[in-house]
């Protein structure tokens, strides 16, 4: 299991306060958790905001050696930020549909539509109670990025045991993302808002 997996699983067995995580705001962070999980492989670091690839490493899960493929090879190397919105974009359908594939996650069948696609919901597997017995234990990195999607407020103790450059550099880069895309759609909502007035008073 990697940190995005287990961030999906989370991010479909923990009720927000907020109410559902917002896709992209997913996205945006399982990009982020990938980044982490490289790091720890030592397939990459980061300088200056940058990230620089390591050398090829085994890596046993599919998605993660797709990212690790996805990496800019060449210098001046891709600042994380980008990487976020480049890698990030559509990145939470991607793991779910193979979560799905693999049976870690399966579709509620509505019996009075039996043909229709149900919701996701995560499958009792070894994968689902690691994930649950991570985030019960409050490892830093998992709940650092649960925050940054609003699944929970981080405490400040669990910050303050991040003590990797680059952990801190990827996780701030995670939560700016975030708060970017959050503004992007508050301001859509009101030149939507807007326009349906312009509308409502031409009518």
């Amino acid at each position: 299991m990697t940190t995005a997996r287990d961030l999906l699983i989370v991010s479909m067995d923990v009720p927000a306060a907020d109410g559902p995580v917002e896709q992209g705001d997913l996205s945006l962070a399982l990009a982020g958790a990938e980044l982490l999980d490289l790091a720890a492989a030592e397939a990459l670091g980061v300088a200056d905001d940058r990230i620089v690839p390591g050398p090829p490493c085994d890596l046993d899960d599919g998605l993660l050696r797709a990212a690790a493929a996805a990496l800019v090879r060449q210098e001046p190397y891709e600042y994380v930020e980008d990487w976020l919105w480049r890698r990030g974009r559509g990145l939470r359908a991607v793991y779910l549909a193979t979560l799905e594939s693999e049976g870690r996650v399966v579709r509620q069948r509505h019996r009075f539509h039996p043909l229709s696609s149900g919701r996701p919901t995560v499958a009792d597997s070894a994968d689902r109670r690691r994930a649950a017995e991570r985030w019960a234990s409050g490892e830093p990195v998992l709940a650092a990025l649960a925050a940054a999607v609003r699944i929970q407020d981080a405490a400040a103790d669990e910050l303050a045991r991040l003590t990797s450059d680059t952990v801190v550099t990827v996780l701030a880069a995670v939560d700016e993302a975030v708060t970017e895309l959050a503004g992007e759609r508050q301001r859509r909502t009101i030149e939507d808002a807007a326009f349906d007035n312009i509308w409502r008073g031409s009518s």
